[in-house]
């Protein structure tokens, strides 16, 4: 326990000049437990990372397992580790066809950046174009192709031959061309608030990638691992990508991430130059295995069986002349408050009164919900009941 808040900020590099600083204790199933005992729901999951909950007795078991075993050989794909090989065969039999070869790395932004290289290799040409109001990672090439201009400001100059494209604008699919070696699409935006994209738009926007010869990259760091109620977010619209990104969840709470593609194209690294695209930690052995068991999880437990009743209850229970809207699907919504004052109110309420919530880096109006796929549908009613108590005490004030 530290006794003193400012010990905390000392040595610890901070991004915001308030912090939480919740101290947390353990961690189990929805809750989160403080050093003095105060139990949280947790109702963002670590920003979408703990799908199955903190410390799953199936992941647990996994790491502990594996940790016993070795934890580290050399990667990538020099030695043969059985969990690293096992993962990559379980989420090539989880995706199409044509996703068959599977890239680990150990976060989101990483994947992204390894996804750009490998598309730029692969088409041989430079531009990647991404949407307005996408978030696809902090790094530098991730940066790049974000859709928020005052993220970026202060860090250029970033990557050359970036263009941002609007979001659901069919017009803008024109701008996709033969100079085009990639396009980067979330397949519902996370920071924006969770905005889903029109069918048709996604299915125009993979018409024109094959016509013109473009990757179609689509980011589901977010949106995968069933949180939109498939394995996979694209499987609602009807799409296939040419390389698909993931993380957050794909780990357990290990931290885990990858970009998928076919063997043909995944192949283009290998050569001119080898070792085209390499990683000390990707792949390793105990955060393999926590995904594996992920995995299995999610289908014995048939977690993605309940997620639609659940995202329907969410959606009745929240209901209040404060909230214009609710986007997203699935267990991510977005609950849209009067304004940023409004919305920093609820949530600081919301934490007081035992509930873990959040809000969105490019909108700070709403209030965030991606909780573990685990919750119940009595926990659901406490949290609306939470947040609606919230509102209205906000709103008299």
């Amino acid at each position: 326990m530290l006794s003193n808040r400012h010990l905390f900020l000392l040595n610890q590099a901070q991004t915001s000049d308030f912090p939480l600083s919740l101290e947390i204790e353990s961690a189990k199933g929805m809750y989160l437990f403080d050093v003095s005992g105060k139990q949280y729901m947790d109702l963002i999951s670590g920003i979408g990372v703990s799908s199955l909950g903190h410390c799953h007795p199936n992941v647990v078991d996994a790491i502990q397992h594996q940790a016993g075993l070795y934890l580290h050989t050399m990667v990538y794909g020099e030695m043969i580790q059985s969990p690293t090989v096992r993962l990559a065969q379980k989420l090539a039999s989880l995706l199409p066809d044509a996703l068959d070869n599977v890239y680990f790395t150990n976060s989101g932004a990483e994947a992204i950046e390894g996804a750009m290289k490998l598309c730029k290799r692969y088409t041989g040409r430079t531009q990647i174009i991404s949407f307005k109001d996408a978030y696809h990672g902090s790094t530098q090439g991730a940066l790049s192709i974000q859709g928020n201009e005052q993220f970026k400001n202060a860090f250029r100059p970033l990557l050359p031959d970036c263009l941002v494209l609007n979001y659901n604008v069919t017009h803008d699919l024109q701008y996709i061309t033969e100079q085009t070696a990639a396009v980067f699409v979330e397949a519902i935006q996370s920071e924006s608030g969770y905005n889903t994209p029109c069918r048709a738009w996604f299915r125009a926007l993979r018409e024109r990638c094959t016509q013109v010869g473009a990757l179609l990259v689509v980011d589901e760091i977010q949106t995968g691992i069933g949180r939109s109620g498939r394995w996979f977010a694209f499987e609602h619209w009807g799409i296939v990508p040419d390389v698909l990104t993931l993380a957050k969840a794909l780990g357990g709470g290990m931290p885990l991430g990858c970009f998928v593609a076919s063997k043909a194209v995944m192949d283009s690294l290998k050569q001119n130059p080898i070792l085209g695209h390499i990683t000390t930690f990707g792949g390793n052995a105990v955060c393999c295995a926590a995904g594996l068991a992920v995995l299995q999880t999610i289908e014995q437990e048939r977690l993605m069986a309940g997620i639609d009743e659940k995202e329907q209850l969410f959606r009745k229970l929240l209901h209040h002349k404060k909230i214009h809207r609710i986007t997203g699907k699935g267990l991510m919504l977005a609950v849209g408050l009067p304004s940023f004052e409004f919305n920093i109110a609820v949530n600081k309420l919301c934490i007081e009164k035992g509930l873990l919530v959040d809000w969105f880096l490019f909108n700070d109006k709403a209030l965030r919900i991606a909780p573990p796929l685990t919750i119940g549908l009595d926990e659901i009613a406490w949290a609306c009941g939470v947040i609606l108590e919230s509102i209205n005490q906000v709103s008299e004030n």
